[in-house]
């Protein structure tokens, strides 16, 4: 017997965009007597058209959300769904759910499959936690003796005790996640499909999840269907990754590879990644240029690997004073680690020109996200900041080099860049 649990073969979802029509800049309001003269239009031109021949309708738009996917998951994989906004991951979600339609294809699933794509998902306002659960387990085809079996597991994971007879339109919407997530993981579905949603919740539920979700695949042989922004979770998560974009499948294969393409397809392609060109217009330019070699494609970084950062000096007055430093920051602003140019005999002290300085990291050991740089060039004696720079080179980090989702961060590796080396250039 095959352990393909998911088959999708040609699969395609076709959604009517209608578009008001602008009248003299601005768009006007429509009464009820224009809803009943534009019906009455559309239903005269639809008799008075020639037969076989279609009308071209300004006001509606055919939008393919999904276009021609096709992929097949085996039991008790851990497959990872990603992709920029509107590129179809709600969408796939949706139609594997049955929640709407495929416009064209097959979808062949076996086994009992429990979503949880949105807040709210599959349980009544009006009920109370407790009956949310029976009737959730219900729907999956459990009987009431095997709900009552897991009902404290459910309770416990999802700590809502308190307020387990209380409506559930009354609760947080970080409450309505746990319980929904809880019962999605507990019931014993074949097939388990989250979404975003679980970006709801606080930091420790969320860990609590990916723990559950990592058990429910590797443990209990269910699979996992997990789409996520979070390149990390990703990562801890799956080995397998489908990346979409545009609504077709851009690469569907190891995670690893995945992330990659997608944090280079996140770049604008006005802008380089990981590098800076001082502005032509700039006056007093200290910092000609600067640039981050990373172990991947340009901007993307696998962590623990080499990484190299040069900066282009340029000195018209040295001075023995003159210092340069960069600082790592994060997506959030907040600063890693900080760098210092020592040597006190450094050429641009005292011979006007370009130098490059280059650092080289043996060991770069970022958590996965986003960084940039931030550069200080002063006079110390005097204690002037002749320039600062912020947010320039932006690039990217990925665990990807680790083909262990289990992998466990430490503490100290986030932070930690050992034997950092220093090396100043002659002029350019």
């Amino acid at each position: 017997m095959s352990d393909v649990v998911i088959s999708v073969k040609n699969l395609s979802k076709k959604y009517i965009i209608s578009h008001q029509q602008e009248n003299s800049g601005f768009y006007r309001y429509k009464a009820l007597r224009d809803v009943i003269a534009d019906g009455a239009k559309s239903l005269t031109k639809k008799f008075l058209q020639p037969s076989g021949k279609k009308i071209a309708d300004p006001t509606r738009e055919e939008f393919w959300a999904l276009n021609d996917v096709s992929f097949e998951i085996k039991q008790g994989e851990a497959i990872g769904v990603i992709g920029r906004n509107g590129a179809g991951k709600s969408t796939l979600l949706k139609v594997l759910s049955r929640i709407t339609e495929p416009t064209k294809g097959r979808i062949a699933i076996r086994g009992r499959v429990a979503s949880l794509l949105e807040v709210g998902t599959g349980f009544h306002p009006e009920l109370t936690g407790r009956e949310n659960i029976y009737l959730n387990g219900s729907v999956l085809g459990m009987s009431r003796v095997e709900i009552k079996k897991k009902f404290d597991e459910i309770v416990d994971f999802a700590e809502v005790e308190k307020f387990l007879d209380t409506p559930v339109k009354r609760y947080s919407s970080g409450m309505y996640v746990r319980l929904a997530f809880s019962v999605a993981a507990h019931l014993e579905p074949e097939i388990l499909i989250v979404d975003e949603v679980l970006a709801v919740g606080d930091s420790a539920f969320q860990k609590k999840c990916l723990g559950k979700m990592g058990d429910v695949s590797t443990k209990e042989g269910r699979t996992v269907l997990f789409v996520s922004h979070s390149m990390q979770a990703i990562a801890q998560l799956t080995k397998r990754c489908i990346l979409l974009s545009k609504g077709n499948v851009q690469f569907d294969g190891n995670t690893s590879k995945a992330v990659q393409l997608y944090l280079v397809g996140q770049k604008d392609d006005s802008e380089q990644p990981a590098y800076y060109q001082a502005p032509v217009t700039k006056t007093g330019n200290y910092v000609a240029w600067a640039r981050v070699h990373t172990s991947e494609a340009e901007g993307v970084h696998a962590w623990g690997q080499p990484i190299t950062v040069e900066f282009a000096l340029h000195v018209t007055q040295p001075h023995e004073s003159l210092w340069f430093s960069f600082q790592i920051v994060s997506a959030l602003q907040q600063p890693i680690c900080i760098f210092w140019f020592y040597e006190p005999d450094a050429p641009f002290r005292r011979e006007p020109g370009t130098y490059i300085l280059r650092c080289e990291l043996p060991k770069s050991r970022l958590y996965m996200g986003s960084y940039t740089l931030t550069t200080w060039f002063s006079e110390r004696r005097s204690e002037t900041l002749l320039e600062n720079l912020r947010e320039i080179c932006p690039f990217e980090v990925t665990m990807h080099k680790f083909e262990r989702p289990e992998y466990q961060w430490q503490a100290d590796e986030c932070l930690y860049l050992e034997d950092a080396v220093w090396k100043s250039v002659e002029k350019v």
